[in-house]
């Protein structure tokens, strides 16, 4: 039986809550509505043959359960045909049909309910790791408080029609309507729909909310910073129903042998059925052993064997904040020998705060030179330009406008500001010794220059984040060679945010196209190298990598469209959780295959040697096919996740 196709939808009514019943995903399907229908069918005519009823009555109970059952495989392997590929729920329906030719009505009529009760199973399975997920976009709520910022006038708005900026009161227990900003007011917030976290995070002014997630007992007043489209919840939907449009290059592998097995089968059960007639055997005899070959023979649970325990590990990653862009990525995840991880916002908290600002031009001042270096950096999506830009606004300075921005992924910014232009970068080769001073305390300097000559250094620091340690450790333990920390910082901040977390191979000083050059000759040693990063100057080396890690939490729109996995929590020990789902999604692949492939050995061989009964043969292929696609649902249960996050 051909599994639902991975870029099809299954057919359900859909329902309002997050993780719907599975009685009530099951029988929003409209192939278990067929399958029960050719059930109830195929029993009363079992019953009104068991109880001597006349043809003319058990007849139309027959037709009706073939029917019923029958009608979309065949039609999907008619469509198939015409586009001249060879489906196996065409050669099933041939075969129960070919029963009910020979006079084995009732051997028929079994094939067809095993056939869609399976198929139903198979779309039920799809369903629920799909539904998982989905459901997120229904935890948004429908209507906002929308603050006129004038006024302070109230006015209740669909949270469509909310806009970048727009203040919005969230009230004690009301639901979050679009991701945002804190600007006065602190309460806890329920974030676990979003980012898997159990307990409710503490939100006061400046910290990010995001849609969907469920407020405390504290009023909040927030910015709008993403529209209802850009929200994570949406972004989360989307990168999930994406990845379940994808194939892994086991599935894609699996697909391209598939077409050239099944014109084999078909040819062979030309042969099973032909030699014995020519020979003068049994006609009956030989159809039923043709038909029972072409039944087990079929790659069905081969077919099945990748793409649920896949898509099974995408959704419940998705659910506890982790995005999978597609199932080869999952697949690839599972392969992985190295990583490799950025410094600032990532083994940091990617929230650095300006420390100081050192004169170094004559008539330049601490608060003219950190008004222009703002005006510079305010463009800019860079952590340390962000903490410049906050600096100012917090001494109260006026912040002129600027134009001719350009930002110098690795290097800094250039802008002109009042009539100079302005940089702000990595020191030089003769650097002041003020930058030497911070570098010893652990900091990040930077030199900004007007028209060349330079003006101020400014020292910033970056705390690290909560558990980075522990995540180098788990890493360490995931991978066949310890982790290396790349980073465009000096070398000595970088050597002791190495210390600080346990990382041994540190580089430093590295410019966006280093970290290519270096992730390149790892793969050309035969690593499959994981590299994690936040920054802009981040994005060419997440797309040079096996599989590249993105830190979701405020990342650069460029570095998350590069990233093939996104971590919206901020929280690295997501890191090793998702490696370890990942392997177990590639062993219970593994398994899939070789259960698969030993059921339709023994069923073929039982049939060619001895005597394999139709229906015996109908069930074993199909509980091979149920049984593949059950072991992959397995990766949907909550505690899956919770097995391999709980350090």
């Amino acid at each position: 039986m051909t599994p639902p196709a991975a870029d099809a939808r299954p057919r359900a009514t859909g329902c309002a809550l997050s993780r719907p019943p599975a009685l009530r995903t099951l029988v929003g399907l409209s192939e278990a509505r067929w399958a029960g229908a050719s059930v109830l069918l195929f029993a009363l005519a079992v019953a009104a043959e068991f109880l001597g009823a006349p043809t003319w009555l058990r007849a139309p109970l027959y037709i009706g359960c073939y029917v019923t059952g029958g009608w979309e495989p065949a039609w999907s392997g008619l469509q198939a045909l015409r586009e001249r590929t060879l489906d196996v729920d065409l050669l099933m329906i041939v075969a129960a049909l070919g029963a009910a030719a020979i006079g084995q009505v009732l051997d028929g009529g079994l094939l067809i309910v095993i056939f869609a009760t399976s198929g139903a199973l198979e779309a039920w399975a799809t369903a629920r790791t799909e539904s998982s997920v989905r459901g997120l976009l229904q935890l948004a709520p429908d209507r906002a408080t929308r603050v006129d910022p004038t006024t302070g006038d109230e006015e209740t708005v669909a949270v469509h029609e909310l806009a970048v900026d727009d203040l919005v009161v969230v009230r004690p227990g009301g639901t979050i309507g679009a991701d945002a900003v804190v600007v006065e007011g602190a309460s806890e917030v329920d974030q676990a729909t979003i980012t898997g976290e159990p307990l409710p995070a503490a939100k006061a002014s400046g910290d990010e909310v995001y849609a969907g997630t469920l407020n405390g007992n504290g009023a909040l007043r927030v910015r709008v910073v993403r529209e209802s489209g850009d929200s994570v919840i949406s972004r989360i939907a989307e990168l999930v129903e994406q990845a379940s449009a994808t194939k892994a290059s086991t599935q894609r592998w699996i697909e391209k042998i598939e077409q050239r097995y099944s014109v084999g089968v078909v040819v062979a059960t030309v042969v099973i059925f032909g030699v014995p007639v020519l020979l003068g055997g049994s006609l009956t005899d030989a159809l039923l052993r043709a038909m029972t070959f072409m039944i087990v023979a079929s790659p069905c649970a081969v077919v099945l064997s990748t793409m649920p325990p896949l898509l099974a590990a995408i959704a419940t990653a998705g659910r506890h904040g982790v995005l999978v862009k597609s199932a080869e990525v999952m697949e690839q995840l599972g392969t992985v020998t190295s990583v490799a991880l950025d410094k600032t916002g990532t083994l940091t908290r990617g929230r650095p705060e300006l420390t100081a600002v050192h004169v170094l031009g004559p008539g330049w001042d601490a608060d003219t030179a950190l008004a222009a270096i703002a005006a510079a950096e305010h463009p800019s999506e860079h952590p340390l330009a962000r903490a410049v830009v906050a600096a100012a606004h917090d001494r109260g300075l006026t912040v002129p406008s600027a134009s001719d921005f350009t930002a110098l992924p690795g290097q800094g910014v250039r802008a002109r500001v009042g009539g100079r232009v302005v940089e702000v970068g990595r020191p030089g080769e003769n650097p002041p010794r003020q930058v030497r001073e911070i570098e010893d305390e652990g900091g990040t300097a930077a030199v900004a220059r007007s028209d060349g000559a330079e003006i101020a250094v400014l020292a910033v620091h970056d705390a690290l984040r909560s558990g980075a340690a522990d995540t180098v450790s788990a890493l360490t333990a995931r991978s066949e060679t310890p982790p290396a920390l790349l980073t465009g910082d000096n070398p000595r901040t970088a050597r002791r945010v190495g210390d600080a977390v346990g990382i041994g191979d540190v580089r430093a000083s590295l410019l966006p196209a280093d970290k290519v050059t270096e992730i390149e000759r790892r793969r050309a040693s035969g690593e499959r190298v994981l590299v994690v990063g936040d920054g802009v100057n981040d994005a060419p080396a997440l797309a040079a990598a096996d599989v590249g890690v993105a830190m979701g939490h405020g990342g650069a729109d460029l570095t998350l469209s590069a990233a093939d996995v996104v971590i919206v929590r901020d929280d690295l020990m997501t890191l090793p959780a998702l490696l370890d789902l990942a392997r177990r999604a590639r062993r219970v692949v593994i398994a899939n295959l070789v259960i698969a492939a030993t059921i339709i050995t023994g069923l073929v061989v039982c049939d060619l040697v001895g005597y394999l009964p139709l229906p015996l043969g109908v069930a074993g292929h199909e509980g091979s096919t149920i049984i593949v696609a059950l072991n992959g649902l397995r990766l949907l249960r909550s505690s899956t996740w919770r097995r391999y996050a709980d350090p």
